[in-house]
């Protein structure tokens, strides 16, 4: 997924910051992602949704509401009515693109804005929320105590999710009187409810209501155990999953989806990188450790570390990528071994893994610890009709991959500052 910034006059003039992901080749279609309340487009559910979509084609746009996460203005200031204005405006902006969003998505109030906002996006066909309430007043049930002081104040500062935020008079007072049942009726799109039954947040119960005012085509998916922000990465991928196929239909894309995963599915880089350079790149700041990798202008693939140390396990890590490297070097020099004599060689397979153990000579490293060297152990099947002494031979011939030669010779490492 290559992802590039995208900047546009939110609804009062201000710049609103956005992030455009963007599949491999030309989209197939566009998605407008407006985020759940007083979150941001970088939220667990808005990135792994957007990447999962990005593996089907669907270019997706995820913005900051205004004076929220990397946006300007003031989040005070907002009301429901200027977030459904920001939607447009972010639609108007892909447009003069020429990426009309065809597809809006919408998450906890975002779902309840993009159900609005649709009578203003001509180009949209079809429409999804996640986890969404039917009436947008339900999130003042998450400062409840403060209502008095904001009434009487004009605003005032409320913890949501451990985070401060200022609410506004003007948005207490419109959000009370939104109602949106007109415009689910009036929606002149296909749409999809999904919802976790057991959401605590915004109850099961606003789905129902919000598929009881639409008319048809509708569809509704239960998102299970699933908890309302979606943070769960299997629970995120089903979303996107179920999403790309639903809209398939409505949208007549002309592409076929396995729901399985599409490990066919590679990043293109921004910048491929020049023959003969391997060239790693951050997939962006805000997602720790996900690199692309890009192997000249041709080749490209992710690496990652895993959820446990605060990465999004897009790929493997880098002792996995070198562990590889020597698994594949081996397997690929014993092929050509077994090519040049011919040999009944029916397949190949190495396993490689590595770990740390102390020098046996005693040796400190330059804190005065035990040294510790690399080990890595491959176990090496061979198939085919071979005698005894061909097996040994080709044992012996995995020492000659030029990557094992590489790592027990070891070597010399130069580095630059490009400039």
């Amino acid at each position: 997924m290559a992802t590039e910034d995208f900047t546009f006059p939110g609804a009062t003039g201000t710049e609103l910051a956005g992030r455009l992901d963007l599949p491999r080749g030309t989209p197939v279609a566009t998605a407008l992602f407006a985020h759940c309340f007083t979150c941001t487009k970088d939220s667990h559910a808005a990135r792994r949704i957007s990447e999962r979509l990005t593996e089907a084609g669907i270019a997706v746009l995820r913005f900051d509401f205004t004076g929220l996460g990397q946006s300007a203005g003031d989040f005070g200031t907002t009301t429901f009515g200027s977030n459904v204005a920001d939607i447009v405006a972010a639609a108007e902006a892909l447009a003069a693109r020429d990426m009309a969003p065809r597809l809006l998505i919408g998450h906890s109030l975002g779902g309840a804005a993009v159900l609005k906002a649709k009578a203003k996006i001509g180009s949209a066909k079809a429409v999804v929320t996640l986890g969404a309430p039917f009436a947008p007043n339900h999130v003042t049930r998450n400062f409840t105590c403060r209502l008095e002081e904001i009434e009487d104040g004009g605003r005032c500062k409320v913890d949501l999710g451990g985070r401060p935020f200022e609410i506004g008079r003007d948005f207490l007072t419109e959000i009370r009187e939104e109602e949106l049942t007109a415009a689910i009726h009036g929606l002149h799109a296909a749409l999809l409810v999904m919802h976790a039954p057991f959401d605590n947040i915004v109850g099961i119960r606003n789905a129902t209501e919000i598929f009881v005012a639409a008319q048809h085509p509708k569809s509704f998916v239960t998102l299970d155990d699933a908890n309302h922000l979606i943070t769960g990465k299997r629970d995120a991928a089903y979303v996107a999953d179920v999403i790309a196929t639903w809209a398939a239909r409505y949208l007549d894309l002309d592409f076929d989806i396995d729901p399985a995963g599409r490990t066919d599915a590679m990043p293109v880089p921004a910048d491929p990188a020049p023959e003969g350079v391997v060239r790693v790149r951050e997939l962006d700041p805000a997602q720790p450790y996900t690199n692309i990798i890009a192997n000249g202008p041709h080749h490209a693939w992710l690496a990652d570390e895993p959820e446990a140390v605060k990465g999004a396990n897009l790929g493997p890590n880098p002792y996995a990528l070198l562990k590889a490297a020597l698994g594949a070097c081996t397997s690929m020099t014993m092929r050509m071994y077994a090519g040049v004599k011919k040999w009944p060689v029916t397949g190949l397979t190495v396993d490689v893994t590595h770990e740390k153990v102390v020098a046996e000579d005693g040796r400190k490293d330059d804190r005065g610890r035990p040294l510790k060297i690399d080990v890595f152990t491959r176990v090496i099947g061979i198939e085919g009709d071979l005698t005894d002494e061909q097996r040994a031979k080709l044992t012996q011939i995995a020492d000659r991959c030029p990557v094992h030669r590489t790592l027990h010779q070891g070597a010399r490492i130069e580095t630059k500052v490009a400039g």
